[in-house]
Order: C-alpha cells, then sequence, then structure tokens
C-alpha cells in the first residue's frame, strides 16, 4: 500500500473531495484523522469508515479551520491519536461570496478569507511546526481552484482566496524545502459535490460534463486520486506545484460567466454567502431589477 503507516489529517473530510480522499488514503493504508466543522457528517463519516473495517485507523475532530486555536488541536489529536503526521490535506472549504462586486459585503469578504485562505495558511503554519520538531519529511497538500487562475472562473472574492492558496503554497515550498517537507495544491475544476452542485446532484452531473472537453463530470475520486500522488512517495521531488484537474476546461477557457449564468455575477440578481456543506445555513440576498 502507497500510504501505509502515514497519518494524514484532512480537513473538509467528511464530504465531497475530502470524503472521497479519506477512502482512498484509508485503502491505501493511511491512518486518517477527518477534520470538518459540521459534526453530524463528520461522526457519519467515522462510522462508515468503520463498517468497511477501518474503524481504528480513522478519527474524527470537529474543526473551524479559521480558528487558530483548533488547528492546534487538530494536529495534535493527530500525534496524540496515531503518533505522527505525514500528509495534511487543507482542503476545507465555502462558496463563499456571491454576487456583484459592488454588492459584496466586508463581512461576506471576511467570511470567505477567513475560510478559503487564512484557514490553508494556518493548516501549513501548524503542519509544518509538527513535521519540523519531529524531523517528519511530510507533505503539505491545498485545496486551491481554477477559479485561482484566470478570471471568469468562479465568483470574485472565492477567486482572490483560492490565487491566494496558489500563491502561498509556491512560498511554503520554498520555504520549507529544506526540511524536506513538501506543499502542493489542487485546482479542481467542476467537480460534483454537496458544496458545487447546489442540491441538484444529477443537473450538476449533465451541466458539468457539457461545459467542459472531457466528457464526464467531475467527482470526488479525481481529486483523491491527485491527492494520493502528491501524499505519496511518487510525487518525492514534485513540490510547489499547482495541479489541474478539470477536464480540460482551463485550456478550453473557462467562459463560465455564458457557461453557467446563473451562478455568475455578470449576470445574477443576487448577493450574499454561500457557507457550503458546513450545516450553517447560506444568506442570500435578492437584488432589485
Amino acid at each position: 500500500m502507497r500510504l501505509e503507516n502515514k497519518v494524514a489529517v484532512i480537513t473538509g473530510g467528511a464530504s465531497g473531495m475530502g470524503l472521497a480522499t479519506v477512502k482512498r488514503f484509508l485503502a491505501e493504508g493511511a491512518k486518517v484523522l477527518i477534520a470538518d466543522y459540521n459534526e453530524e457528517t463528520g461522526h457519519a463519516a467515522v462510522d462508515a469508515a468503520g463498517s468497511e473495517g477501518y474503524g481504528d485507523s480513522t478519527a474524527f475532530i470537529r474543526t473551524d479551520v479559521a480558528q487558530e486555536t483548533d488547528i492546534i488541536a487538530m494536529m495534535q489529536e493527530a500525534m496524540n491519536k496515531f503518533g505522527s503526521l505525514d500528509i495534511v490535506f487543507n482542503n476545507a472549504g465555502v462558496g463563499g461570496a456571491i454576487g456583484p462586486l459592488t454588492e459584496t459585503t466586508t463581512s461576506d469578504w471576511d467570511y470567505t478569507f477567513d475560510v478559503l485562505a487564512k484557514g490553508v495558511f494556518l493548516g501549513i503554519k501548524h503542519a509544518a511546526r509538527i513535521m519540523k520538531a519531529n524531523n517528519i519529511h511530510g507533505s503539505i497538500i491545498n485545496t486551491a481552484s481554477i477559479a485561482g487562475l484566470s478570471g471568469d472562473a468562479g465568483p470574485l472574492v472565492y477567486s482572490a482566496a483560492k490565487a491566494a492558496v496558489i500563491s502561498m503554497s509556491q512560498s511554503a515550498a520554498v520555504e520549507l524545502a529544506p526540511d524536506k517537507i513538501r506543499v502542493n495544491a489542487i485546482c479542481p475544476g467542476l467537480i460534483v459535490t454537496p458544496l458545487a452542485d447546489g442540491g441538484s446532484e444529477d443537473a450538476a452531473k449533465s451541466a458539468f460534463a457539457k461545459h467542459q472537453p472531457w466528457p464526464e463530470h467531475g467527482c470526488g475520486d479525481h481529486i483523491a486520486g491527485t491527492a494520493l500522488f502528491l501524499a505519496s512517495e511518487d510525487a518525492r521531488f514534485v513540490t510547489g506545484e499547482a495541479i489541474v484537474v478539470d477536464g480540460g476546461l482551463t485550456a478550453q477557457g473557462p467562459d463560465l460567466s455564458r457557461k453557467l449564468p446563473k451562478t455568475s455575477a455578470i449576470n445574477a440578481r443576487v448577493s450574499g454567502i454561500t457557507r457550503g456543506s458546513t450545516g450553517q445555513a447560506s444568506e442570500i440576498r435578492r437584488l432589485d431589477s
């Protein structure tokens, strides 16, 4: 097994891409601490892993990635429970602020950056502290997005936060290279998850497959496979990369305001904040025509 005797922490690990990666890492021999804001789905993920025979290799801790005390507790829990910290996948995310930039509030901006950018910064910071202190040549993986690579590939604030994740990953990779700690980012495209499908999985599958060159919708397993590569010794000379996993969408040119007009700020008649699978309610304001 490629991750035998390795210990991984996966934030946002109770659903979507995170949960797919939890399952893949367990199957490859890792011990996994699932960190998620949503306690209900977090415990359900651990129960499901236990039913598959991975009960001794899985645990859950409720984590708000925007709170440094939670991140510290999360990292220490992995050390206490499993005795090491070899892989950290900073994956937790929300849709965040949506709508026209002229209608975006500073509180919506702050919430989005707190989860998507500060959460990754804190994950890198405290993973690196433990890895350096214990001489662990670890792998830190961060979920960015194709939205951070170009315009019209996602909401403005979300895109800015994901661009920050890509830049942080590159800078951290350089700083931590002497300690043999690798840092990379994954840039998903249109992936069908509870965060992205808007509550209609079948509709999302059809729409996402239609708007990219590859004729199949993206799914969590595609991200899990990439994370597995970056976590494994196969990627021991790979650091500072932002790997695009998008079925050719970026190569084609995202142009999402035309392809998915209801989600585009150019066309949207709503503004507000979406909180994904955290269990918290979204707050959407309808704009006057």
